[in-house]
């Protein structure tokens, strides 16, 4: 089946019952059906930084199935001051994770399938926090600290990238407790989802939204629409 760059798809987080602002988003991750083939493979949750006035770029923080790690297993967070601009990479801070091929943004993380894992982005003091934690053994690692402005978090998503052939194995991921935090501490999930599928990418992949979460699936028959607006999972 042939296919053109990178395959992307994507759900947009829509209408959480509060105007005030978004300083932390999480979300948790479980990869159902892990990639077979040695090929990177990318799911993530992003989130924009801005102080109410102009934006200060985007950021996105996922589990990577990538050949260039130790059991192809990594973490990754990292950004841009200028999501337009390939250029403008967000500095951060210095990761107490490892990392192989000494990547700043993407570290040696010893994921598992069938195993959950919070994703979560909150502000702090000297820029923008992402970390994971372990679901299965409670443990927290903060990846590391992007240098970014902004008091606030807008237009969160969860999206997957795929490297991989169309006709390559099927894969999925699941994602769970869609959940935004506001500046006064309350603790919402989205009301609605916009689901995107490039034109560009395999045809064949799928975003299904059901009362268990959102799940990303690769090589099969796609049933949702592109821009389609859909009920969000309880959280």
């Amino acid at each position: 089946m042939a296919r053109s760059g990178v395959s992307s798809f994507h759900a947009w987080w829509q209408d959480w019952p509060s105007n005030e602002p978004i300083v932390d988003v999480a979300v948790t991750i479980e990869v159902v059906t892990p990639p077979a083939v040695d090929k990177l493979y990318f799911w993530a949750l992003q989130a924009s930084f801005s102080d109410g006035r102009r934006g200060y770029g985007a950021a996105h923080l996922g589990l990577q199935w990538n050949p260039l790690h130790p059991g192809l297993t990594a973490v990754n967070w990292g950004g841009y001051g200028d999501p337009s601009v390939t250029s403008s990479v967000l500095s951060g801070s210095r990761s107490t994770l490892p990392s192989r091929p000494n990547d700043e943004n993407t570290r040696d993380y010893p994921w598992r399938a069938g195993v959950p894992y919070t994703l979560r982005i909150q502000r702090a003091a000297d820029g923008w926090a992402g970390s994971v934690t372990d679901g299965s053994s409670g443990v927290t690692h903060e990846v590391r600290r992007l240098f970014a402005g902004g008091e606030r978090l807008t237009s969160p998503i969860v999206w997957a990238e795929v490297f991989a052939g169309c006709s390559d194995p099927p894969t999925e991921v699941r994602w769970s407790s869609l959940t935004v935090v506001t500046a006064s501490g309350q603790a919402l999930g989205p009301q609605r989802l916009r689901l995107t599928f490039p034109a560009d990418g395999c045809p064949n992949t799928d975003t299904v939204v059901d009362v268990g979460g959102v799940r990303s699936l690769t090589n099969v028959t796609r049933t949702g629409r592109d821009g389609a607006v859909v009920v969000a999972p309880p959280r």
